[in-house]
């Protein structure tokens, strides 16, 4: 009866908890993290310290008690804890008789040392590097993403992960779904860096808690709490092309029920043809995004709602004054409710239970000249987690239930493109944790489809760690997911190719094996760390995306080998105080089968290189310089006959910023591609789009020239 009115109070919410255990943060007064931080029981001699993250847990036998929390340089802060609310400290720097410079180092990028699974988190002041107006600009300074133009005249972008495209990675907000079916067009812009307090990638098949879907990882934004939040923040941003974009942020930080409500705004209509071609060089957007979070606290239970909406026109294609022209229209209507449930038993704290759930509506219209999609997503999501931890935690079970239903509504020139996917889950994960130095976790998932049956997916994860600063890791899982094919290649539909999609596709699978290591030290007593992985993506079935013939799009399922090798290498290091260097390379080998032919999948990079240099003038950082420099390697191109090369050039985007901190206001002056590298031709037979040979979906460099940009970020 007691887990029937959990499923019903699910629906509403979701779930942490803690009883006589208090949790936290601990940060400074300019929100960063403070790694080491003493937290003391008063009275006794019982305590703890803050991780790398400023987290920290600590068990007490009952309520009220007094803790004293502090840190070299700053001040003691003692707080009466009453219950078991998360703690949100915040020290300021001691105050002398002698000036005393106070300053805390924590890393923007980092490799965790303590996941199973290879965890890298982007943090906030790593977002601030760039403009960041979306999550699609969020991995400018990072080699792992690869995020590139999918056509020339609709603004879509896509993400690369492990040499594969961005459907094969799980991106998720808060660990529930976010980009899924429709969504896989345009949900990369749909979501505002400014919004984002960090992001995690991680490589590999991943937990099975999570899903059944991330073959080559999963990408999670985590959104500003209202605790941690400015109880207002705006940001405004004007670039060279004449985009226009705000957002703000307001925090509500009193009362049990705490809210962040985020408002995200996007205007664009200048018509710009630098290469006069005929055709925009950038869509007209008009946009409204909207996310309002609560989250509260009641003694054992944790309760989280989102609710979100979007409205987005976008309008592109050939300029006004040529008559009969060829137009891009685009709209976007979205709609979701989603939050998290947690309880902690009351009699045992090392026994929990979760729930997650998402309900969204999605409709998206886009025309490509006479090619018309119109698309109705109806999603529900439920997740139900129950934790176990045995054996003062060196056995954690979990297992639990998930569901996903999908209805899908489309139409594609007339044609009915309906489907329902109704997918229900069984799983199960078990960590063995013997000592600090190994970790063992082995998941497994029974799914089944409405259509497709059963299928097992088993899931392992191995960390050794070799001291306290360095960590081996060994991964293997496999995966499932069920294509949708047009929304996925929706770019294909900007050129004359006719269309064909196989109506017997099957689910795609795929097994990933993957090896890292994780190394931090002192290279001439300052910091460095090192990250070196290698991960392979084995297809046992695949849609193919078949464009080999620059006449036809053809859908088919996999017949033949078809395979990514993905080696990365990082490089970080303090060369300098307040002068971080960052150095990666990433090498892709991608091949598959297209009509019984095994080739190098197109429009794939070989490899790419980054260099990213960061300085700040002070410890408070008050002027902040940063450039970035990416080099891009050839890509195998498809067969078109006003394309005579088969390997693209190399190519190189510089990306720079000078941020300007004052006490309530960051002022931000940048530039992208400044080398104004682009794509030449990047609409093929532009002078005549009914023609054969148009084809704007072509893309492996820049369609966008130079851009510069200016910015501020208000806060109080």
């Amino acid at each position: 009866m007691k887990i029937k009115l959990l499923i019903v109070a699910s629906i509403f919410a979701t779930i942490t908890y803690s009883q006589n255990v208090i949790k936290g943060v601990v940060k400074d007064d300019q929100n960063q993290v403070l790694t080491g931080a003493n937290i003391i029981l008063k009275n006794s001699n019982q305590g703890t310290s803050s991780d790398k993250d400023g987290g920290f847990s600590l068990n007490i036998t009952s309520f009220p008690q007094k803790i004293n929390i502090s840190f070299v340089g700053f001040e003691t802060k003692e707080y009466d804890l009453l219950n078991n609310d998360f703690l949100n400290v915040v020290l300021s720097p001691s105050i002398t008789i002698d000036e005393v410079e106070v300053s805390s180092k924590v890393n923007t990028t980092e490799f965790s040392l303590l996941s199973p699974i290879q965890t890298q988190k982007i943090s906030r002041k790593e977002l601030q590097k760039a403009a960041c107006c979306n999550l699609s600009e969020s991995f400018e300074t990072n080699v792992t993403i690869d995020v590139a133009f999918t056509d020339a005249v609709s603004g879509a972008k896509q993400i690369k992960l492990l040499g594969l495209d961005g459907v094969y990675t799980q991106i998720t907000q808060e660990n529930l779904p976010l980009i899924r079916g429709i969504s896989s067009a345009y949900g990369l812009t749909h979501t505002p860096g400014t919004w984002i307090e960090s992001i995690q990638i991680i490589k590999g098949a991943g937990s099975v808690v999570n899903g059944f879907d991330s073959f080559t990882g999963q990408i999670n934004v985590n959104y500003q709490n209202a605790e941690n939040a400015d109880k207002l923040f705006w940001n405004s941003y004007v670039n060279s092309k004449g985009k226009i974009e705000n957002n703000l942020q307001l925090a509500k930080k009193n009362g049990v029920w705490k809210s962040n409500l985020f408002i995200s705004n996007h205007y664009h209509d200048l018509e710009i043809d630098e290469n006069e071609d005929g055709f925009l060089d950038d869509t007209h957007v008009k946009s409204l995004n909207v996310l309002n979070k609560w989250n509260a606290n009641f003694e054992n239970k944790n309760i989280t709602i989102s609710a979100r909406a979007i409205v987005e026109e976008r309008d592109g294609g050939q300029l006004d004054l040529i008559s009969n022209p060829y137009l891009v229209e685009i709209d976007n209507k979205l709609f979701e409710l989603s939050g998290k449930f947690g309880i902690l038993n009351p009699n045992d704290c090392n026994k929990s239970l979760g729930t997650q759930y998402s309900i969204k509506r999605h409709h998206q219209i886009a025309s490509f000249g006479d090619n018309l999609y119109d698309g109705l997503q109806e999603s529900i999501f439920l997740n139900l987690i129950r934790q176990l931890d045995l054996s003062e935690k060196n056995h954690i079970f979990k297992y639990g239930f998930s569901f996903f239903g999908d209805r899908y509504t489309e139409k594609f020139n007339n044609q009915d493109l309906n489907r329902t996917d109704l997918i229900s889950g069984l799983f199960s994960e078990y960590s063995y944790v013997p000592n600090d130095n190994f970790t063992l976790t082995a998941g497994f998932r029974s799914d089944y489809h409405n259509i497709f049956g059963i299928n097992y997916l088993p899931r392992l994860n191995i960390k050794y760690s070799l001291g306290e600063d360095m960590v081996i890791r060994l991964t293997a899982g496999k995966s499932l997911r069920i294509s949708n094919p047009l929304i996925e290649n929706l770019s294909y539909l900007a050129s004359s190719r006719k269309i064909s999609i196989n109506k017997d596709l099957l689910p795609e699978k795929a097994w990933n094996y993957g090896f890292n290591i994780v190394k931090y030290f002192k290279l001439f007593d300052r910091d460095a760390a090192i990250n070196a992985d290698f991960y392979r993506t084995d297809f046992l079935n695949q849609v193919i995306v078949d464009i080999e013939s620059q006449f036809e799009l053809n859908f088919e399922n996999l017949n033949g080998e078809s395979y990514s090798n993905a080696m990365q290498f990082d490089f970080s290091y303090e060369v300098l105080e307040r002068l971080d260097l960052k150095l990666a390379y990433k090498l892709n080998h991608v091949f598959s089968t297209f009509d019984n032919v095994k080739k190098l999948v197109p429009l794939t990079p070989k490899d790419r290189s980054l260099i990213n240099i960061s300085y700040s003038t002070n410890h408070l950082r008050k002027w902040m310089f940063d450039i970035t420099f990416n080099r891009i390697g050839e890509s195998r191109l498809p067969s078109h006959v006003l394309i005579e090369k088969e390997f693209s050039d190399p190519f190189l985007q510089v990306n720079s910023q000078v941020t300007k901190k004052l006490k309530k206001i960051d002022i931000y002056l940048g530039i992208e591609n400044a080398l104004d590298e682009t794509q030449e031709n990047p609409i093929l037979s532009s002078e005549n789009p009914s023609s054969q040979n148009f084809d704007a979906s072509i893309i492996w460099a820049p369609v966008r020239g130079r851009l510069i940009y200016a910015g501020f970020r208000f806060k109080l």
